[in-house]
């Protein structure tokens, strides 16, 4: 049995979306807003979005809507 490893970006996603679910952000936010929870990790998390060509301004809905993560 092969264990499938998560991109480090579905793990945020999967993470984001359940912050969603629980209404403690909107889809409609922008992505700056994960900074205010992710507090010490947001350079880390903004670099990698940054990397995948989001800006800060995106609805946390374009994050939402990737379906798969692929490093170049």
């Amino acid at each position: 049995m092969i264990q499938q490893v998560l991109h480090p970006m579905a793990k945020l996603q999967r993470q984001v979306r359940a912050l969603v679910e629980s209404r403690k952000l909107k889809p409609s936010d922008g992505l700056w807003k994960i900074a205010l929870l992710y507090q010490e990790e947001w350079p880390y998390w903004k670099q990698e979005l940054l990397d995948f060509e989001f800006s800060m301004q995106d609805p946390i809905q374009a994050l939402l809507d990737v379906d798969t993560w692929e490093d170049d």
